[in-house]
């Protein structure tokens, strides 16, 4: 398979895991408004709770109605990291860039299709509530957990080339 080929091939694969994260994003989030509404929260277990709120801010509701800004940051970011995923080293870190992908046009959705005031104003819906971390949603979890394994791929990339280079010059004729 050619560079370019292989390219695409990886754009699609990411772009089919952020399309997952977004869908289940989504499903998460329209299944919290149909359940949640009027205060409703539901207990699981220990502190973890469903309970609906409505985001206009960045993540932790920092920047409360700044949305639009913060979208306008989410749409250059997500093109960034489509320019990165053609040639993102490593599974590990095109799954990490895929599922960031997601998350952040998972939010991004909410922000162009709730109501809200304006352009990109609309609130973003969380509804995971550990009650001593701030409310967050699938999408969320997309965006911090895709950073972690982006970090993690890129330590273990950086960990694995020592060892090649180490193999590489063991094996030569200097070794003999």
């Amino acid at each position: 398979m050619n560079r370019a080929a292989a390219g695409s091939a990886r754009w699609i694969r990411a772009l089919g895991i952020a399309a997952v994260v977004v869908a289940l994003d989504q499903a998460t989030k329209h299944w919290a408004l149909g359940a949640l509404s009027d205060d409703r929260t539901i207990d699981l277990v220990g502190s973890l709770r469903f309970n609906l709120a409505f985001n206009t801010g960045a993540s932790f509701s920092m920047g409360s109605g700044m949305g639009p800004v913060f979208a306008v940051i989410v749409v250059v970011v997500v093109i960034a990291l489509l320019r990165f995923i053609r040639t993102v080293p490593g599974r590990l870190n095109l799954f990490a860039a895929g599922i960031i992908v997601g998350g952040a046009l998972g939010n991004l959705v909410d922000r162009i299709f709730r109501d809200g005031s304006g352009f990109l104003g609309g609130a973003v819906v969380d509804f995971i509530d550990l009650q001593w971390w701030p409310i967050f949603n699938v999408a969320d979890i997309g965006v911090v957990g895709g950073a972690l394994l982006l970090l993690v791929g890129t330590w273990r990339l950086g960990e694995s080339s020592p060892r090649e280079a180490d193999a590489d010059s063991s094996s030569g004729p200097e070794a003999v």
